[in-house]
């Protein structure tokens, strides 16, 4: 049960963190972030929440709120374009709901997982971009210059945050006592 976990701490204030590192590793290493043509984005709260799909067993937290309000602040504080993350974080805590159900949960079906995830993810925000003009490169430029990197550098943070984070879960995912 959330309410009587510690989880109800431990989950927002990574969310917390993972939103504010996201911008914060953009803005430090833009020059390989973004060297023109590639562009890499970082994706530590979509991280963050699908990992909280996996790890939070019986506890069943509000991924779907947390996605919805992540996405308005994200949406505010980043984009400019209300709406989009808003509506795209709580779309890929769907998918990985739709997914995940029929997997059992491990490091190699929470990758691959994971990499659907960002890679709709992507090409969600890519579409929506094109829809309103703010976005005119082609489809094989975005394959090449966007989505590959993206994939590479959030499948890093996937392998090298993994662990760490079942860690954490495993430590504040316990019954309370009576």
């Amino acid at each position: 049960m959330y309410r009587l976990s510690k989880l109800k701490y431990v989950f927002p204030i990574g969310l917390l963190i993972t939103f504010f590192l996201d911008g914060a590793l953009s803005n430090v290493f833009s020059g390989a972030f973004f060297s023109y043509p590639y562009s890499m984005v970082s994706h530590l709260v979509l991280l963050w929440l699908v990992l909280g799909y996996f790890f939070e067993n019986e506890v069943q937290i509000p991924l779907t709120g947390f996605a919805v309000v992540t996405g308005i602040a994200f949406d505010l504080y980043y984009s400019g374009i209300l709406g989009l993350f808003m509506v795209l974080f709580p779309l890929i805590i769907g998918l990985t709901r739709a997914i995940g159900k029929y997997f059992s949960p491990t490091f190699l079906t929470a990758i691959m997982i994971y990499f659907i995830d960002l890679a709709v993810f992507e090409f969600a925000n890519y579409l929506a971009y094109m829809i309103i003009g703010i976005a005119h490169a082609s489809f094989s430029s975005f394959l090449l210059y966007t989505l590959a990197p993206t994939l590479a550098l959030n499948l890093v943070y996937f392998v090298v945050l993994y662990f760490p984070i079942s860690l954490l879960y495993a430590h504040y995912n316990v019954e309370p006592r009576s």
